[in-house]
């Protein structure tokens, strides 16, 4: 993992207009370092936000739909399934990744992933897990989310994102 301030612009993503503590977390540079932490720690999720420094003061999602305060940062978790048995843990990230890959492009260029680990409380309206006791661990890089497109891509099954961008038109 590289320790270096994040600027954002140099990885793919939006300038950070919000400079804390989060400018200076690492950055895992790529799908084999996030395997690794996901190997050996639990209790792992990713976010997609603008940062540590913007969502821990509040330490609550708010719903899209409803605009409820949630009890926890909305993150996909990172822990593999019992299910999931042998399979390689690298597609297991890249997927966990690929799901969430076009919020950027939805909510704004400065949204971005950053790793975490933290203890969930309960779910949100789309069984999203709600976390607190949040320990940012670091920031992901975009080549990390680019090797996880490909890792898909190489995959046979098809698949998408969970993209709600409303192409399919508006809810009645």
């Amino acid at each position: 993992m590289t320790c270096r301030g994040v600027s954002g612009r140099e990885r793919g993503y939006a300038p950070v207009v919000h400079e804390g503590n989060a400018a200076h977390m690492p950055v895992i540079g790529t799908l084999d370092e996030l395997t690794d932490f996901i190997a050996h720690r639990k209790r792992l999720y990713v976010r997609w936000s603008l940062g540590p420094d913007v969502d821990l003061p509040e330490l609550a999602s708010r719903d899209d739909l409803t605009g409820i305060a949630l009890p926890g940062l909305s993150a996909s978790p990172l822990d593999v399934e019992p299910w999931w048995s042998e399979r390689p843990l690298r597609l297991w990230a890249a997927r966990r990744l690929y799901d969430y890959a076009h919020l950027p492009q939805v909510k704004g260029r400065r949204v971005r992933p950053w790793l975490l680990r933290g203890r969930e409380i309960g779910r949100g309206p789309d069984n999203e897990p709600l976390v607190t006791g949040i320990e940012p661990l670091g920031w992901i890089d975009r080549t990390v989310i680019d090797e996880a497109v490909e890792e898909i891509r190489r995959q046979r099954g098809r698949w998408g994102t969970l993209d709600r961008t409303g192409r399919l038109g508006p809810t009645p």
